[in-house]
């Protein structure tokens, strides 16, 4: 029998991971969710492309109320789609649309719970996220 991507022979059952510093994440990540610290000041946490098969799906949550540093999830070129909902307090629109970006930040202002998940279909990585204050996820 084979072994499925995400099943728990490369977690050692240690599902959840608090991530605090610059970071790259790998096919064996698949499956994870990742707790987000930025008490140490900004950083990146990188998609290898070995993670881009279909299937891979990958889930963040921020750890603390307004991070110290933006957090930025780098997928390494425009392959990032989908729709991040934000709170809006204007009557401006309160979703982020990724269409073709290569970045998700996880800004300051963002909260304790704000969560993002990004599935694979081995070519594009699709995002659904929520955050409870407008501009706690920006992309580029």
């Amino acid at each position: 029998m084979s072994a499925i991507l995400g099943a728990c022979t490369g977690w050692d059952f240690n599902m959840f991971e608090t991530i605090t510093a610059a970071k790259t994440l790998y096919k064996k990540d698949s499956g994870k969710v990742f707790m987000l610290n930025s008490a140490g000041g900004a950083y990146s946490i990188t998609i290898d492309s070995s993670l881009k098969v279909a299937g891979a799906k990958l889930k963040f949550i921020v750890d603390e109320n307004t991070p110290t540093g933006d957090i930025t999830i780098a997928f390494g070129s425009a392959i990032v789609y989908g729709s991040l909902s934000v709170q809006s307090d204007t009557a401006e629109d309160n979703r982020v649309a990724c269409a073709g970006k290569s970045n998700v930040l996880i800004d300051t202002v963002a909260l304790k719970g704000d969560n993002l998940v990004c599935t694979c279909d081995g070519t594009y990585w699709y995002v659904d996220g929520m955050s409870c204050y407008q501009g706690g996820f920006t992309t580029s």
